[in-house]
């Protein structure tokens, strides 16, 4: 059974997590700067992430590592990692494969708040979340 990569110490000294443990990560696509999401990590998830390069979060209502893609196969590539001023929000640069959001579009950020207040869907469904999430539907992946 192998061990469980450690977090880099300069990583442990510059990221300062909430009381659960958690600290705030968005991942945004490296090339064209789309943001593509924001999950929680902890820090096994961040000392994966950076051991393996394959992004990795902490799903809250999992309780439980999450391997971005482990289901769908909609896989997001470390390519580089950014820390806020504060500390206390990563920014993950990566490759998404696919899509990146469980309701089968490109980003979780699809929803456009228009002039009179409503919600409005502005980018497509890309991928069945059927297809991808199989029986049960969507959710993380």
């Amino acid at each position: 059974m192998s061990q469980a990569p450690a977090l880099p110490a300069a990583m442990e000294e510059a990221v300062t997590f909430d009381q659960a443990g958690l600290v705030p990560a968005i991942a945004q696509q490296h090339d064209s700067g789309e943001v593509l999401m924001m999950a929680w990590m902890n820090r096994a998830a961040l000392a994966e992430t950076l051991a393996t390069g394959r992004v990795c979060y902490w799903s809250r209502s999992r309780r439980a590592l999450w391997r971005k893609g482990e289901r769908s196969g909609q896989v997001q590539r470390l390519v580089e990692l950014r820390i806020d001023c504060d500390g206390d929000t990563v920014l993950l640069k990566v490759d998404q494969t696919g899509v990146a959001c469980h309701t089968g579009r490109r980003s979780c950020f699809y929803r456009k708040l228009e002039a009179g207040g409503a919600l409005h869907a502005v980018l497509p469904v890309e991928a069945d979340p059927q297809a991808l999430y199989g029986e049960t539907g969507g959710g993380p992946s």
